[in-house]
This record gives structure tokens, sequence and C-alpha cells, in this order.
């Protein structure tokens, strides 16, 4: 007996010292929790774990068929889903042996009257399917929780092997494996080692549909047998992600509407000391504007030349006028005969390609006369370009602004001054002549050029 308990105080001291191994050799750096509301993919949903302890036959509110128990190793592992943060599935294994005998007497003094001296069970596996509920996650306490109190209940199916042990010899209760189903009902506590591992305490009580466990039927009863373990879960999905099983969205809530507050506060903070600093601003200025330093008449706020000498006469911007007498003597400009002589040419040689503003060549050395006559004398012309009635009025209107605006740039090539330049379309509207005639319309076909 005393070997038996040897044997799993040294497994569960191997667990705790291989569990705090692993943990100093992860990043149990703090992981940052997501935001409230935050979807299953922020966490890690999936983890699996491995196990050992004592597994014990057991009795409750029933009849026992054997006096005294004996603890023995037992296994198991599980892969668990985290569906909510209170809520996940875990399929489990458990394995071991089940043992007892009747060498312990009865409170009366008397032995139990059964066949058989004492029985073997090889639990050589079992499976179920259980509901996993996480109690941490209900209060409020931490956003990501390190003790964890669980409760588990499921279904599963066993196989066993059971030899019993008469006066005489050991038999085997059933030549072949035993396959019953049973009820594991469990409790626990797990404890963060760091981002992705925890330690597991726990106790599972498990309700075999049958009375069979222990190889002898001794009346309507049904087996049950308890397994207490400790263990280590491993959660995947990466070091980043918190786990959802750890997750207290309550407290969570309750830690974003404080930062919510913290931030709101710190915003109107900021805006009572600019609401301040604009109100001395203004109160600067209004002296600035009520004040005038120099006597000059213009306040201290427009004022961009302080401290000017009594009686200086300043503008509006309280800066000294400076007065000048220079009188300037208009040029007086004469236009002469010969002056319009020689741009009644350039009109009566100017020809442009059919509908278009194309000047023809024909047309540049009277244009070319007119272009020494504006830089010789610093001439401005006016140029009026005017269409027949033949198209529509939009086109006719391009057409002639084009005409006067080609030759613009022509006189402009030339050297002539651009700023004294002005080219302005008429279109159809100022003929000069009947459009029912061709002559007449070649007349009305024209650019004009006013000197002056």
């Amino acid at each position: 007996m005393n070997s038996k308990f040897l044997k799993l105080s040294a497994l569960a001291l191997g667990l705790i010292v291989s569990s705090e191994t692993f943990a100093q050799e992860t990043t149990v750096s703090p992981v940052a929790v997501p935001p409230v509301f935050s979807p299953s993919s922020s966490f890690s949903t999936w983890s699996f774990g491995i196990n050992a302890g004592v597994l014990a036959p057991t009795v409750l509110a029933g009849k026992n068929d054997f006096t005294s128990w004996k603890a023995d190793l037992g296994y198991g592992a599980y892969i668990k889903k985290q569906i909510w943060p209170a809520v996940g599935i875990q399929a489990s294994f458990l394995g071991g042996k089940l043992k007892a005998d009747n060498s312990r007497l009865l409170g009366n003094g008397t032995a139990l009257k059964s066949p058989y001296t004492s029985y073997e069970t090889l639990v050589k596996y079992s499976g179920s399917l259980n509901a996993y509920w996480s109690l941490a996650n209900i209060y409020w306490m931490n956003r990501i929780n390190v003790i964890q109190p669980y409760l588990t209940a499921g279904y599963g199916l066993m196989g066993y092997d059971v030899d019993v042990t008469s006066a005489t010899a050991t038999t085997r209760f059933n030549p072949e494996t035993v396959y019953e189903s049973f009820i594991p009902v469990g409790a626990g506590l797990k404890f963060g080692i760091s981002n992705n591992l925890m330690l597991d305490l726990g106790y599972q009580m498990n309700f075999v549909d049958g009375d069979n466990l222990d190889g002898y039927h001794s009346g309507p009863q049904t087996d049950k047998f308890s397994y207490s373990h400790i263990g280590l879960e491993f959660l995947l999905g990466g070091k980043s992600k918190p786990a959802l099983s750890r997750y207290n969205p309550v407290a969570a809530l309750e830690a974003d509407y404080i930062a919510r507050n913290a931030a709101l506060q710190a915003e109107l903070a900021a805006e009572r000391g600019r609401n301040a600093a604009q109100l001395a601003q203004m109160a600067t200025d209004w002296a600035r504007f009520k004040m005038d330093s120099d006597g000059d008449g213009v306040s201290d706020y427009f004022d961009k030349c302080p401290n000017t000498p009594t009686g200086t006469q300043v503008d509006g911007a309280g800066c000294p006028i400076q007065v000048t007498n220079t009188t300037v003597n208009p040029v007086r400009v004469i236009v002469t005969e010969e002056d319009r002589r020689v741009v009644a040419e350039a009109i009566k040689n100017l020809e442009f390609d059919f509908g278009k503003a194309t000047i023809r060549p024909s047309s540049f050395p009277s244009l070319n006369r007119v272009a020494d006559l504006l830089k010789s004398k610093d001439f401005s012309l006016k140029l009026a370009g005017h269409t027949d009635n033949v198209g529509s009025d939009a086109a006719n209107l391009k057409l002639s602004k084009d005409r006067a605006e080609s030759v613009k740039s022509y006189l402009v090539s030339q050297g002539a001054n651009p700023s004294r330049i002005e080219a302005t379309g008429y279109g159809e509207s100022q003929p000069i002549s009947t459009n029912n005639t061709a002559s007449g319309r070649q007349n009305n076909r024209r650019v004009e050029f006013t000197l002056y």
C-alpha cells in the first residue's frame, strides 16, 4: 500500500516539476487581451491535456462487494474545444487498474459473505464525451483568470477485463473484454502557469451502468470508481492568443467601460485646457485692441509699426505714409495716316484656309509690317473677328474668336507686346454686307484691326 502511494507521489511531483520547467522555457509575457465582443478567432479555443493519478473503487449510497479498496495508478488524456468562455466540449480517455479485497472486517466485526477474496480490474480504455463548464468566467474578477474552477459531466463507453481470486484460484470473470457504458462527473481546479500551459487538479466520479466491474453480482446495484488526478493542459493556437476558457467577458466589459471613461475624462480635461488657453489669448488680444501706445490712432493689435513718433501721419497699418511729388507726364499716342494705311493693307491681304483659323503665308508680309508698327510706336491693337451666317451660331462664334486669336499669336511671334493686343470674336452678329450673295458673305468674313 505504501509503495503505491510513494509511486503516485513521485508521479505528481514529476508532473509539477515538469510543468514548472516548461513554464520557464515558455514565454510568460503578458498577452494582449482582445477588446470586448471580439470573435472567437482572437482566442485559443483548442487544447489537449494529459494526467495521471489515483484510480480506486468507491461506494456511494449503495452496498459494497469488498471491504478494503486498493488505490492504484490511473492515467488519462483529453482534447477540448472551448465554444464560449464558460462552456466547452471535451473528449476524454482514461485507463488503469482497480483493486479491492476482503481483508477488512465490517463495523460489526464480520466479513462480507463473498465467494471471492479479491479482484483486479484492468480498465483497458474508457472514452467519453463531456460538457465542460468553467466557473471562473461568471464573476467580477480579472479579465484573464489565473485560477479556474470547473465542472464536467458526460457519457462514455469503457472496456475492461476482471480477474477474481477465491480461496483456491484466480479466474477471469469473462473470457472476453466486458463493454459497458458509464457516466463521468467531475470537478477540479486549473492554474495558469504560462500563456499556453495550465496545471490541472481534478476529481472524477464514474457511474458504471452495471455490476460487473468487480466481477461479482450481489444484487440490484451499479459499480462506481473514482479518479483523482494531476495533469497539464496545453493550449493550441499560438502564444500570442489568450485562452477563451480563461477569458471573463463580464470583467472585460467593465474594464472596457473604465478605459473608455478614463479616455473621455482625459479628452475633456484637454479640451478645458485648450479653452482656457484660448480665453487667455482672447483677453491678451482684447487688451492690445484697446491700447494705442504710440498715439497714432491705430490700436496696438493692428499696428505693424509701433512706437511711431508723435504727429507722424500713418496709414491703416500704423506705418508712416511715404509722400512723393513725382509728376508723370502722360504720353500722347498719335495714329498717322501712314499707320492706318499699313493696318488697312494688312486687313485687305489677310486670308485664312477655308473654314479654319490658319493664316495663309501670303498674309505674312503685311502682318509683319503691323508687328513692326506696334513695336516701334507702342500702339495698342484690338482685333475683332467676324463671319457670315453660313453654319451654326456657336460654330461661327468660335471660328471668329479663333481667327482673331490666330492673328494675335502671329503678331506676338514677331515681337509685339501681347498685353497691348486684344482679340475678340463676334461671329455673324455684326455683318457689314448682305449674307444673301457670295460677295456680301465674303465681306462679312473678316478680322477688323483697330489701332489706338
